[in-house]
């Protein structure tokens, strides 16, 4: 294990992170971590652990932290929408190639479903950017 650990470490969760400062500098050269904060990215919060006071250098830590989670995130969510968009396009490629009968009653009104409310919102989504950028 590299001799240079971070100050902190960041468990992640689902809607934020468990924050530990890591400590290696003991007798027996352990490593410890100290859960310092918990985390909520959709909320913004930051609530210290237990009676602990956050400092000014990890409430900084936590900070960055959160502004690159949250740019992961984003980055994240952005390529599993160009995925879906693949998932789409073999989509229909099976349609046209290998589906059968069967198959093809299986899947295709819940298909048309869904692909019906994601067109409508997509359309009403453009429709009000545009009339947004039209407004003086």
């Amino acid at each position: 294990m590299s001799a240079d650990l971070p100050d902190y470490y960041f468990r992640v969760r689902e809607n934020g992170a468990q924050v530990f400062a890591v400590n290696s500098d003991n007798r027996q050269n352990r490593i410890e971590m100290d859960q310092i904060a918990v985390v909520n990215i959709r909320k913004g919060e930051v609530k210290p652990h237990g009676d602990r006071v956050l400092g000014a250098r990890d409430r900084e830590e936590i900070a960055r932290w959160i502004e690159a989670r949250r740019e992961l995130l984003a980055r994240r969510e952005t390529d599993d929408i160009l995925r879906a968009v693949d998932h789409l396009n073999q989509t229909a490629q099976w349609v046209q190639s290998r589906a059968s009968d069967d198959q093809l009653d299986a899947v295709t009104d819940d298909l048309l479903l869904a692909m019906h409310d994601l067109r409508s919102t997509l359309v009403r989504r453009r429709a009000e950017r545009m009339m947004r950028s039209r407004k003086p």
